[in-house]
Order: C-alpha cells, then structure tokens, then sequence
C-alpha cells in the first residue's frame, strides 16, 4: 500500500500523535524543508498528511514527549543549517511550530534519552561535518540547553541509545561514515561522557545505520550496524562492559547496500528479528533470529517504486498484533506499507539427498498412513525416488524404482481403482510414459509404459471422459501436439490420441474453465509465447485449441481460483522475462488479458496456495537461476503484492506444496537440479 508523504520522504518515525490509541507516521521531507504527519485510521490505511515547516533539509526525526504533557513532541536534524527542530505536540495530531537549537556542521544522526537522570528527556546529534556528537539537555517545558559536545570518528552518521556497561546510565554508540568505525560513549556522571571506544567493522563498510537489541538473549545489549560499502550486515554481540566481540556478517546480497534498519519480532517465535532497506537493490531484506546471536537466511521484498528506498520503521497499523514496515524512497514522495504475514513460514530448509540431476517432485500418501510422502524424477539414473514421510516434516530413506529414459515430470493418481496412490512419469528421450502402480505399503510394482508424442515433457491425470477411471495427459515438446491416454480403471490406457496446440509445448494442466462439469485443458506453449486452451466435451475428446497471450517463453502453467469469486484463473511462468502472467477466468471458458508480476532470475516452475492462511491463494515460483524461490502473497481479489524471495538450493528445478508436518500450513518442496538435492 502506498500514501503520498511530501516531496521526497526521507525519514520516518512512528507514534500516536493523537491519543486514539493508533499509530501515525511523521516523515520528513528533505526538498521541501516540512515534515509530514499521516494519521492512522487504525486498519492500516491513513489520513492525507498534514505539513509542518522545519529547517533547511530535514533528515532524521524521533518522536517523544519533551514536556512532560503526555502528548507525543517531534524533533528533526537540519542537515543544511545545523540546526534541530523541536515540534511539541498537542495531544490532537495538531503541533506547534518549530523551534530551533544550533548544532555542529551537518548533523544527521538523532535520538533521545536521559542523561542526567532528572525525568526529563535530552537530546543527541551527531554533527558530521564536526566529527562530534552534540547533547542538548532538556528542560522540564520541552525547551533545552545549548549543545555540549563529544568527539567521535570522522563524519559519525548513525546513533543509538542503550546501556552497553549496566551501570543503569545511557550510553551512545555512534557510526562514523568515512573511517568505517563504531565509536561507543560511555557515560558517567550528570550528563557527561567518557572518551570514546572504537572498533572497526568490515573494510569499506561506510555504516549508514545502526540499532540495538539483545540478540542472543544474555541480558546485555548487542548492535547491528549497516554497512552500505561492503553489502552486509554486520551484528556485534555486547560483552556488557561496553566491548563487543568481532562482528559477525549477514550478506545483503551484491551492490545491495544497506541503508536502514528496523528491529522487531516479525515471526512471532520470541526472538529478535532484523530488517533493512537496500538502497542499491531497491528492496527490502529481513533476518529471522535463532535467539543465540546467528540468524536464518534473509527473505527479500521488493519495494513498489524504481526508486531507491532510504528509510524503515514499524508499527502495528491494522491492529492484527503483527507489524507492518514503512518504507520511505528517494525521488519519489510516496510510503510505503508492507503488511507482513509470518514471515518466518519457510525460513528453516532441510536437504535430503537424491541422485544427480533432480527434476520434477510431487506428493501423495503411498502407504496409507495419512502422511504425505514426496516422489521425484533425477535424470541421471533414469529412476523415481520415494521419500516416505513421518508426519514430522521428516522423510525416511529414500527408495528408488527404475523408469524411461530421461525422466521428467511425475503425477500422482490412483490408476487402477484400488484405492492405493500410483505414479506417472514422463520419460523423455523414450518417448513414453512409464505408469508404477502402487502396492499401499510405499512400495511399487515395476513400471509398464505407454507411447506418447515426441519429447514427452509434462504429465496431468483427469477423467476426460467421466467413466470414473483417470486419464492422462502429455504435454510433448517435440510434437506440438498433446497426447491423451484413456485409462481402463486396471492401471492400463488405450493408445494416446493428439489435439494440436502451438509451439513447443512445455506445460499442461488440468480444469473446468467453462462450469460445464467436464474437464479442459491448459497448455504452456514456449516459442509461441502464449498458452493453448482446449475444451472438453466430456467423452474424452476436445474442441480446437484458442490461445492467449503470455510473457516470453511461457513454461509452467498451474489453476486455482485466485480472486474467489468461484471460476478457474491460469498461472503462467515466464522464463525469459522473469515474470508470471495471471489470467483470471471469465467461468464460460474465456479469459481477461494477462497481469504481470515480477519474479526471481529464470522462474521454471509455478505453485498455488495459501500459505498464510488467509484463505486468499498465494503464488510460489522456484528462481533457476539465482537459487531463489519466490512468494506473491494474494489480496484475494486476483491481484498480488510484490514477491518476497527465499534462499533454497542450487539450480532448483521445481517447486510443490504440501503439508508436510501436519500443522496446517502449507510447506514448500524444491529438487535441486545442480546440487543432487
């Protein structure tokens, strides 16, 4: 969700500037001297802002009650004129105008605390063109003292506040942009500090930002600088003493530069969480914490603008008892608003191995126990291995049946009406399809196989012809037609017939595009760049292909209702423009133009889920080429936010859900295909 916050938003701080119990956003606005104030309705949407005036190029803003009214005040570092702003609030969302405090030369990094222990809060800059940090100490009427000033490392840019030694006083800790150092100030007595501990982080690390939390949860504050040269995150855990070990890194990926970071909770399970805005790659980064001072791969958002982002904060907007992340970019003059869902859902990935060369995976309970089970194709061996599942989100040992050669897609059905799961898969280079029934205990009777088209890619299984027995239907790459099987309910099928679609057909996939009860067909047609729709009349044959435009080379196509409004809509991957095309159905067999969205680096494979159980499908693709898998989360309504991506393995080939540990959410399932995985 985007809101329009004044030209060129830079900061950002949150509170309740109106005492309704619900947040507001101020922003300062650095091209226009004002800061912004957007008042929360309490659902996570807002009001238009409102503009106060400050000094020349507002940067930094905090908010805090400086008199003592119990009404929220604002305070902004001036970068232009030197000078701070103080805003004291009146309880209404309504503010005072400003009034302004000399500080040093380009004064950038800004908080608030009390150094002299008399109730009263003070004020803390860092003065970059000076090489200090300056505090102002406040007066009981939100006025302060002249600044008094500390020396620090050169151009010191970002400050915090927190006690680092426990001896009950606020100590700062700064980081300083040109030497690439953290500079701690320890204080001791009435408002004073002591001389400055440093130590160096990454080489070239240009920190830009930094914050603090007990990371491994000792009871001593630790701190997690961004260091925008270097492209990481750089965590320092807290002796409690003011020291700190070696930094440990957290990569943002590369030319990424992290600019601001935000801390929280974001997946509920106790432990600190860490988020960043990348400025280099305008997104959005977060770090799940183990609660021991390490953390779980990142997940990456994309932000909405082409603009690079600058600022984060937090806050629970819509009253869900999860927080939302502000985002603030430059160039543009817009927020926004990321509404996170447990993110946390797929940060912990568990790696069975597999022969070389895995390829496609499906699901199914092949020894009746009531727990899912995992079947996947690996090329090199020409076989199908089987994981049995626990119910736990652990598998057995694999088991491994022989099949044609090159195997490629698998399908899960049962073929011969025994009420027991049986395997289809398509063998490549053979020609056919080879068909593994299924003795009920996780073991299979040895393959039979069937003549296809020429480069047999995809399998699907249906009841083309409602007779109560399943059907099969490939997808042949070489042939440009598909093939349809007609099974006899005795785990055997008549010899294939063919229905012409375009191009190099990579994909199939099954469903009831017109509500007519019979099934019809969807067909990814790669150097078309489109797909093929084939009606079924319901005794096993099919009207002429009509087709649809997609994104360029279309080569995974799934089905799912994702606006609910109870029609089948279509999910196409675009290999070669990175993107999927959604097509939402009309429900007599026609579909809406595609929508577009972005994904990771080559996506081959698409699913569709709920992932975060609220009942509005979500899409998961697997990214080929950067190792990738990536999350549009629905709105319910056929549109999807921007993709959040996860880390998996290498060269992932393809992706499925499933419910894995029985817990009722659904778990994400990718071979990868390089990685033996």
């Amino acid at each position: 969700m985007a809101y329009s916050a004044g030209i060129t938003p830079y900061y950002i701080a949150i509170g309740d500037f109106n005492n309704d119990t619900l947040l507001d956003i101020v922003v300062t606005n650095v091209d226009n001297n004002t800061v912004s104030v957007l008042l929360g309705y309490g659902n996570g949407s807002f009001a238009n802002r409102v503009a106060y005036s400050t000094g020349t190029y507002p940067n930094r803003v905090v908010v805090a009650d400086f008199n003592n009214d119990t009404c929220l005040d604002i305070v902004v570092t001036n970068n232009y004129d030197s000078t701070i702003s103080v805003l004291l609030g009146y309880g209404n969302g309504v503010f005072a105008m400003q009034k302004t405090y000399l500080t040093g030369d380009r004064p950038t990094g800004l908080a608030v605390g009390d150094f002299n222990n008399d109730a009263r809060l003070d004020i803390v800059v860092s003065n970059g063109g000076h090489n200090t940090i300056g505090i102002f100490l406040g007066y009981s009427n939100g006025s302060f003292t002249s600044q008094k000033t500390y020396q620090t490392g050169a151009y010191p840019y970002a400050l915090a506040v927190s006690d680092f030694n426990n001896d009950a006083r606020p100590d700062i800790v700064v980081t300083n942009f040109n030497d690439h150092t953290v500079s701690i100030l320890l204080r001791y007595d009435r408002g004073a500090m002591k001389n400055e501990i440093t130590f160096t982080p990454s080489t070239g690390a240009n920190l830009r930002s930094v914050a603090v939390s007990d990371f491994n949860n000792d009871s001593l504050l630790d701190i997690v600088v961004a260091n925008y040269g270097s492209n990481n995150l750089g965590v320092s855990l807290g002796y409690g003493n003011g020291t700190f070990e070696n930094e440990m890194i957290l990569s943002t990926g590369l030319e990424s530069h992290p600019y601001s970071i935000a801390i929280n909770d974001f997946n509920k399970d106790g432990q600190v969480d860490i988020a960043v805005v990348n400025r280099g790659t305008k997104s959005l980064s977060t770090f799940l914490g183990k609660g021991n001072g390490t953390f779980e791969s990142q997940a990456i958002y994309s932000t909405s603008f082409n603009f690079p982002p600058l600022a984060v904060g937090l806050g629970d907007f819509n009253s869900d008892g999860h927080s939302e992340i502000v985002v603030a970019y430059d160039d543009t003059d817009n927020l926004d608003v990321f509404v996170i869902y447990d993110i946390g859902d797929f940060s912990h990935r568990t790696t069975y191995s597999t022969d070389p060369w895995p390829t496609f995976v499906a699901f199914g309970d092949f020894n009746n126990d009531t727990r899912l089970d995992i079947v996947l194709t690996t090329r090199f061996y020409n076989n199908v291995i089987i994981y049995l599942g626990y119910g736990n989100g652990s598998f057995a040992n694999r088991m491994t049946y022989l099949v044609g050669n090159d195997p490629y897609s698998v399908a899960v059905g049962d073929f011969n009406n025994d009420a027991r799961s049986d395997i289809v898969v398509s063998n490549y280079l053979d020609n056919t399809v080879s068909v593994l029934l299924g003795y009920g205990n996780g073991s299979f009777a040895t393959q039979k196989t069937f003549s296809a088209g020429y480069y047999p890619y995809c399998v699907a299984i249906g009841d083309f012809n409602n007779d109560s027995r399943l059907d099969i239907v490939v997808a042949n790459l070489g042939s440009d037609f598909i093939s349809l099987l007609l099974g006899y309910g005795n785990g055997s099928f008549a010899s294939q017939t063919n229905y012409s679609t375009d191009s190099r057909s990579f994909s199939v996939a099954v469903g009831d595009f017109n509500n007519d009860t019979r099934l019809d067909i969807v067909v990814a047609n790669f150097d078309s760049n489109s797909i093929s729709l084939l009606l079924g009349y319901g005794n096993g044959s099919f009207a002429r292909q009509v087709e649809y435009s997609t994104g360029t080379a279309p080569i995974c196509v799934a089905v799912g209702d994702v606006n609910n409004d109870s029609r089948l809509d279509i999910v196409v991957t675009n290999r070669d423009d990175n993107s999927v095309s959604v097509l939402l159905g009309y429900g007599d067999g026609s579909f809406a133009n595609q929508t577009t969205y972005s994904t990771g680096n080559t996506p081959l494979r698409v699913a569709i889920g709920d992932l975060n159980n609220d009942t509005r499908p979500d899409i998961v693709t697997n990214n080929h080429r950067d190792n990738t898998a990536s999350v549009l989360r629905g709105y319910g309504n056929g549109f999807f936010a921007n993709q959040m991506t996860y880390s998996i393995g290498t060269t992932p080939s393809d992706i499925a859900l499933g419910d894995l540990n029985n817990d009722g959410r659904l778990d994400i399932v990718s071979p990868n295909y390089s990685g033996g995985s």
